[in-house]
């Protein structure tokens, strides 16, 4: 009988560290959602304002007669390292961008891209007044021209540096220069259509 009323307490023990450990390990889990939570909502978010003229200064595969345009981009960025200061900060965006090329002459027709896609952006320094950065884009390109019906989607590629100008304020003013590799389907065609360009940018981030 006394080994009988001791298997059933050894049970009753066990059965109360199991429910003990799953209670530790809900708690566990419950806390660290909780914290990766909180980290997420504290990630540092950046938008981006900038204009600024376009040069078309190679293609292929089309004719074109359209070499200078202008254009701008919203920018909406999380930043990826550099929260306390003791390393470079660098982000990762979401773009949508919209260029206006009218054309060297009134016979030419217009030509409009509207892009969007991915962005990463790292600054070469840190607490100084002006920050140099570097940054790489991917895109989908969407390509018009007037009077054409429909437009024709591509993938573009970018390449860009610039300088960040920081204030006393939570604004932060820029320039860059970039570089933009666009590539185009052609119906029934192997060989596709290749945009090369340049932008000079100003801008600014808040």
């Amino acid at each position: 009988m006394h080994y009988v009323v001791t298997a059933i307490d050894n049970k009753k023990s066990m059965h109360m560290r199991k429910i003990h450990l799953i209670f530790i390990s809900v708690l566990i889990v419950f806390s660290f959602l909780s914290t990766q939570a909180q980290i997420f909502k504290k990630v540092p978010k950046q938008y981006s304002l900038e204009i600024g003229p376009r040069n078309l200064f190679s293609y292929s595969n089309i004719t074109l007669n359209n070499s200078q345009g202008f254009g701008g981009l919203f920018d909406y960025a999380w930043q990826l390292s550099g929260f306390d200061g003791t390393k470079n900060a660098s982000f990762i965006s979401v773009p949508m961008g919209y260029t206006i090329l009218p054309g060297n002459d009134a016979a030419t027709k217009r030509i409009s891209m509207l892009n969007y896609g991915w962005t990463v952006r790292h600054e070469l320094a840190r607490n100084k007044k002006i920050i140099p950065f570097v940054g790489y884009g991917l895109f989908l390109n969407d390509l018009k021209i007037k009077g054409t019906e429909g437009s024709v989607f591509g993938h573009q590629t970018e390449f860009d540096f610039g300088l960040n100008f920081n204030t006393r304020t939570r604004l932060k003013y820029f320039v860059k220069l970039q570089y933009s590799y666009t590539s185009y389907p052609r119906f029934n065609e192997p060989k596709r259509i290749k945009l090369h360009y340049a932008d000079l940018r100003l801008g600014v981030r808040f």
